[in-house]
């Protein structure tokens, strides 16, 4: 059973794997269009001054993403449940 985390709990030079978007429709439908579709691997590199939005880098692009947004964006990190929430 994969162990899954919320995007925003990926810490700046670790790397995942997309597994589903829990956001709404047209949020969704924007980040399926910049590539954050299941399956796909995504790496933090950063976080602004203030911690949010972070910076993740997909597809050989960087993407900032907020916090709220990052929430509803699971994660396999292939580590162990860290967050308490296995599916």
């Amino acid at each position: 059973m994969d162990s899954l985390i919320p995007l925003h709990a990926l810490k700046p030079g670790q790397r995942a794997v997309i597994r589903r978007l829990d956001t709404p429709e047209p949020l969704r439908r924007r980040l399926l269009e910049l590539g954050l579709l299941p399956g796909e691997a995504i790496g933090c590199i950063g976080r602004s001054p203030g911690g949010d939005p972070s910076a993740y880098e997909l597809c050989h692009a960087v993407v900032a993403i907020r916090r709220q947004d990052a929430a509803k964006i699971w994660i396999f990190t292939g580590e162990g449940n860290t967050s308490g929430t296995d599916e």
